[in-house]
């Protein structure tokens, strides 16, 4: 079959703590297969040329002894040899993969299968892999081309109802695993997979059962075991979610599954307050097999926390997403202080943050950072610092909180660490002050990106109501996105929500300043809310029942010490909070009222 690829506008973020897919391109089994093709009599690749068979073989044991480089070179000199070796292109894919070069290996698996077209297990590594890298209609297509000849095939199956999850088709993955565990019910692979599509969802405490059962079926399960960790954690019980996280790491695939398990251990570690500990461990996110791992392109070493500071010229990286870049920001002061007035801080941020943070932090240096994407590596580079000298150091943002920020007591209590522009401040108060009487709430509701587990970090708009319905408030709409549904729901009801005339993607300095000059801000932690609460905004947060920023306080953000949290409990049960929220602010609103 002929597979077309489009590069993805993104790869997955780091959501996800554990995946379900079955199947390892690189495990003792796939390798085995490998050899046994080579070794066959009668097959291709015995009528190679007897340099090409002993390159492939070769190959192969560098994959056994996980020398992917190795194995990488010594397939591309069998393919010098001979370009239409279908096995040497396996070989090649699988090595790429497990070296996290993830587009060199989709290209060299699409080789692989024009060539092997019946080789079940090429299309089973290219569905996997597409899944990976958010080509999920391109994995379902491969799937069910492959159950096509083989419809009872429990990992073909299994991968299959993990890319329908991934796609919030969950009831279609339900009925994929519940027809084949009818015929199969001791499969704990398929336990452990419908444990995922209840997860996803936000029912926590079924898929913790289906979890059990998986490992009351193989104990050895890592996954399994893995995928209960990440399940205990948002249910509160984050000694347990460690034990299992931890219990599945030494069985965990090299590469890939053990990144994946240690970035989960590491969240789970800041979210229980260990924070030393979970600051080191959340290193694992810039390793090349991550997805969104970024690469830094920057003159000079990376700086680590063993090293000087004073007078030193470091360069700061922004990383992640504009919350994160606001989150991390709240260590800047620390590091200019540290490098003291005879060094120099270099911060790189997104575009639309360059002059808030240049106010914010006047005696740093200021500019955009940019990005591209080679062989599926987010490489970051800050153009700004070609007119400056080259640094001592450089690091990512988010690796400022080991050093600075080892203990909770070592965050600072402040209203906020950065500075909206004044000016426009005013104006946004007196354009408020036009609306009318009334208590002035800023809302966000949901994120730019609703795929796959994320969506059920949101709640759905018409719970909102009782927030909505408040007496004595205004209503001011700060999301930024496709929001003409749900201002069109909320018109139909009666309910009156302003929009600014602004860009609130991209006007981030307005947002910023809007926000302060309201009398409250509400939403989930996206990027608008950690806006409002680091510029100062009186803010509240829902919180997310695993959301590692609390850092083991239980209702308060370290970063955020004034902003209020509001927990959401668990995932998909809204309406308490919403009522909480709503009795709140309509108390206050209130008292509003009395005191106009």
């Amino acid at each position: 079959m002929t597979i077309a690829f489009e590069p993805p506008t993104a790869l997955p973020g780091l959501g996800r703590a554990a995946d379900a897919a079955a199947g390892d391109a690189a495990s003792p089994e796939a390798v085995g297969r490998l050899s046994r093709a080579l070794a066959k009599d009668g097959g291709k690749a015995k009528k190679q040329a007897r340099a090409v068979l002993a390159q492939l073989k070769a190959a192969v044991a560098d994959l056994r002894a996980h020398d992917y480089q190795n194995a990488s070179r010594k397939a591309l000199k069998a393919l010098e040899a001979d370009s239409q070796n279908g096995v040497a292109w396996h070989i090649l894919a699988i090595a790429r993969e497990k070296s996290g070069d993830l587009v060199q290996a989709l290209n060299a698996y699409e080789a692989a299968l024009k060539l092997l077209p019946k080789d079940t297990t090429v299309a089973q590594d290219l569905a996997r892999l597409a899944q990976r890298l958010g080509y999920l209609e391109i994995a379902e297509k491969l799937l069910l081309h492959y159950l096509a000849a083989d419809p009872d095939h429990i990992e073909a199956n299994n991968n299959l109802a993990c890319v329908l999850r991934d796609q919030n088709r969950y009831e279609q993955a339900i009925e994929v695993l519940r027809a084949r565990l009818q015929t199969a019910p001791d499969s704990a692979l398929m336990w452990n997979t419908l444990g995922t599509v209840l997860g996803d969802q936000g029912d926590m405490a079924t898929a913790l059962t289906f979890y059990d059962e998986a490992l009351r079926l193989e104990p050895g399960f890592a996954k399994a075991r893995y995928n209960r960790g990440n399940a205990r954690q948002p249910l509160g019980d984050f000694e347990g979610a460690l034990e299992d996280i931890e219990a599945a790491l030494p069985h965990a695939a090299p590469g890939y599954e053990t990144a994946m398990m240690t970035m989960a251990r590491a969240l789970t570690l800041m979210g229980s307050g260990r924070l030393k500990e979970g600051f080191e461990a959340y290193e694992v996110r810039l390793d090349p097999v991550m997805p969104e791992a970024i690469a830094v392109l920057a003159d000079g070493p990376r700086w680590t926390p063993d090293q000087p500071l004073e007078g030193k010229r470091i360069l700061v990286v922004g990383e992640q997403g504009i919350a994160d870049e606001f989150i991390f920001a709240n260590m800047i002061p620390d590091l200019i202080r540290a490098v003291g007035p005879q060094g120099q801080v270099y911060i790189a941020v997104e575009a639309r943050l360059v002059s808030i943070f240049q106010r914010s932090f006047p005696d740093a240096v200021v500019g955009a950072h940019q990005a591209v994407r080679k062989a599926g590596r987010l490489i970051r580079f800050a153009p700004f610092m070609q007119d400056h000298a080259a640094v001592d150091g450089w690091l990512p943002m988010a690796s400022l909180m080991a050093p600075f920020r080892p203990t909770l007591e070592a965050f600072p209590d402040h209203q906020g660490y950065m500075t909206p522009d004044p000016e426009r401040v005013a104006r946004w108060r007196s354009e408020l002050a036009a609306l009318g009487d009334g208590f002035k709430v800023g809302l966000h509701w949901k994120s730019l990106v609703l795929k796959g587990v994320r969506s059920r970090y949101f709640s759905p708009f018409d719970q909102w109501r009782p927030v909505l319905t408040t007496p004595g408030c205004v209503m001011v709409n700060l999301q930024c996105g496709d929001t003409a549904a749900e201002l069109a729901q909320a018109e139909a009801e009666g309910l009156n929500i302003w929009t600014p005339p602004i860009d609130l993607k991209d006007d981030l300095e307005d947002v910023a300043a809007l926000s302060v000059a309201l009398d409250l801000v509400i939403g989930p932690g996206i990027a608008g809310t950690n806006i409002a609460a680091a510029v100062g905004a009186n803010t509240w947060m829902i919180q997310a029942p695993d959301d590692w920023h609390l850092l083991g306080t239980g209702d308060t953000y370290p970063f955020y010490p004034r902003m209020r949290g509001w927990a959401a409990g668990s995932f998909g049960r809204w309406d308490g909070v919403m009522a909480a929220m709503a009795a709140e602010l309509a108390r206050i609103s209130s008292e509003h009222r009395n005191a106009a």
